[in-house]
């Protein structure tokens, strides 16, 4: 059957603010698509059904059934063979007018730069934080622009890092790799729909940034929460120069950490609830919460975002003192405990378990 762009293509060209001269930036425009998984199974199949001309898939994985309910581009008969080639035979029996390539490979320090230095922009669709951030900082180094995307259990977080070179990155929000005590979507699970949201938020990204509508996430982390539909921007300031990302570059080895929790740290909400209605004061409570404003079940001693984490420990923090660290859904606050116990070890500090949304 003989197909025309303008037959695949006419309902997105009817848009003025696309038109042909919109689709043409789509098909000459070159993404790599990190992860093939839930963001990067979405993400992948909607840029290629809008015209992206040539799409990267980069994925070491094979299909799983426990990915089923999440990456619904694999089916039961494709369980134990390559995600990236699954997709790929997807895209082209779609989409005849891409261009598919397949890497079966891990991204490692030593193989990024062969493997994205060809492509305009790249998609993070991972789940491990440690290549989240090799991924940032060879694209800050690169000058390419990352639309980055993550989950944690029922929330998401989506932004465009290092547009043109001049936005802010990752590690304006985070500066640092987090410790190996916190989980990934495998270890804490996640709601199938709120994948498929964040895919597609990420290859919206990428069609505002190729066809010049819209205004792309810079600047500012998007967090969405899909049980109450709520978001909240974070806005970042651009701090991290291109120097400091190469010396940090060098000295990385960005290499897989564990996903295990650090038992020790954790408090459960009921011996929390019971610290509270002792009032005794012994533990300060420290809300790592970024939006200061939010409304908090419980009285807190401080308030402090963890992207300011750093300041305070040098201003305010009291290693005599004794601390639990609370956040919405506990992972902030285990990343805040972490860290203290780590530059402390004689200062007790603990992370409510499951944050306030299980409290």
């Amino acid at each position: 059957m003989n197909i025309s762009k303008n037959q695949i293509f006419q309902r997105q060209t009817t848009l003025q603010e696309i038109g042909e001269q919109g689709q043409q930036k789509l098909q000459d425009a070159k993404v790599a698509v990190v992860g093939c998984g839930g963001l990067g199974s979405i993400a992948a199949v909607y840029l290629a059904a809008s015209g992206i001309g040539k799409l990267q898939l980069i994925d070491f994985d094979v299909v799983d059934v426990s990915n089923l309910h999440r990456q619904v581009f694999y089916t039961v008969d494709v369980v134990g063979k390559s995600k990236a080639d699954v997709l790929a035979n997807h895209i082209n029996e779609m989409s005849p007018f891409v261009e598919v390539r397949v890497s079966n490979i891990a991204i490692t320090k030593n193989n990024i730069a062969e493997s994205l230095s060809d492509w305009d922009i790249v998609l993070d669709c991972t789940d491990l934080l440690p290549i989240k951030y090799l991924l940032n900082d060879f694209c800050v180094l690169s000058n390419k622009t990352l639309v980055y995307g993550s989950l944690y259990k029922f929330d998401g977080y989506v932004a465009t890092f290092n547009l043109n070179g001049e936005t802010s990155n990752l590690r304006d929000a985070f500066p640092e790799i987090p410790t190996e005590s916190i989980p990934n979507c495998s270890a804490l699970g996640t709601l199938n729909s709120i994948v498929g949201i964040i895919g597609l938020m990420q290859a919206n990204e990428v069609l505002k940034i190729v066809t010049g509508v819209g205004s792309p996430l810079v600047n500012e982390l998007l967090i969405y929460n899909s049980l109450d539909n709520s978001q909240f921007k974070m806005k970042l300031k651009p701090t991290f120069s291109k120097d400091t990302i190469a010396e940090l570059f060098l000295k990385e080895t960005y290499e897989e950490v564990s996903c295990e929790i650090n038992d020790e740290l954790e408090i459960s909400s009921v011996d929390f609830k019971n610290i509270l209605e002792s009032d005794e004061g012994v533990f300060e409570i420290v809300s790592v919460i970024e939006n200061t404003s939010q409304d908090l079940p419980f009285k807190v001693d401080v308030k402090t975002p963890l992207s300011e984490f750093e300041e305070w420990i040098s201003e305010d923090f009291d290693e005599n003192k004794k601390y639990i660290f609370i956040c919405n859904r506990g992972i902030s606050s285990m990343i805040a405990a972490t860290q203290i116990k780590e530059e402390f070890p004689n200062t007790e500090v603990l992370s409510l378990v499951g944050g306030i949304s299980e409290f």
